[in-house]
């Protein structure tokens, strides 16, 4: 079996004030810069998504301390704080979009008193592909997906890919469940959309054994330190609850037989 891929999940990146609740959807940009150096000094490979799928399925061998970088939700935080980072270290970077709120705030938060950050626009997010930067979807609606009837999933996790591809000009190839909130229908939905891979909130490495429409991430928190991020990276192996994946379909099944 080969080396597991740690695809790490990020939300907010910027300055906040310290928090109880809600610390995985933040992280201070100092410690962004600081995860964002470690990760250059001490060796680690940041693979694009692409890249993650083709070394799972065995088409590029799966490089030493192998990392994939996401950024759910699409703030405009990322363009003034995760972005210039990521652009000296020269790391790619996926950014999964909420294609009904592009430019929009970021109204779920009003529920629980929070402040509403913006979405970036679309002309933003043309901007940074053309600097790089991945963009997947996030759904059109950021809506809990395994709560919806059939025909809703269906259509959010299409109509946000064709918009996407609007605003970009290009295939949109991942999608991203929002709040992690899945169950075989959506699996199904993202599949029948055309999508190539997905990511949950399920907190393991991905390996040829996953299927790529639920793989899993690793969630980094307001709080975590260097200590912390470390640990996150090579400790928190163990997901707590067991993944859906479709039979004839995992990414072992793709690997070259000899």
């Amino acid at each position: 079996m080969s080396k597991g891929i740690n695809i790490l999940m990020y939300h907010q990146v910027g300055e906040f004030a310290p928090m109880k609740a809600h610390r995985s959807t933040y992280c201070d940009h100092r410690r962004f810069a600081s995860q964002m150096a470690y990760l250059a000094r001490f060796g680690y490979t940041v693979l694009s998504m692409d890249q993650v799928l083709a070394c799972l399925r065995g088409q590029a061998p799966v490089p030493d301390k192998a990392v994939a970088l996401t950024f759910d939700d699409g703030y405009e935080n990322f363009y003034e704080y995760a972005f210039p980072v990521l652009s000296r270290h020269r790391f790619p970077a996926m950014v999964y979009m909420i294609s009904d709120l592009l430019g929009k705030p970021s109204s779920w938060f009003a529920a629980d008193g929070r402040a509403t950050p913006p979405i970036m626009s679309a002309q933003r997010i043309r901007q940074l592909r053309g600097e790089g930067i991945d963009f997947g979807s996030h759904g059109a609606g950021h809506l809990k997906l395994a709560q919806q009837g059939t025909e809703i999933i269906r259509d959010d996790v299409r109509r946000s890919k064709a918009a996407l591809e609007d605003v970009l000009g290009e295939e949109v190839r991942h999608f991203c469940y929002p709040y992690g909130s899945h169950d075989r229908r959506a699996v199904d939905a993202v599949a029948d959309a055309g999508y190539a891979s997905a990511t949950t909130c399920v907190r393991s490495p991905a390996t040829p054994a996953d299927d790529p429409l639920t793989l899993p991430r690793k969630a980094i928190s307001w709080g975590d330190n260097l200590i912390g991020y470390f640990w996150r990276l090579h400790m928190k192996n163990t997901p707590k609850t067991e993944p859906i994946r479709r039979p004839g379909h995992t990414l072992a099944e793709a690997l070259p037989r000899y």
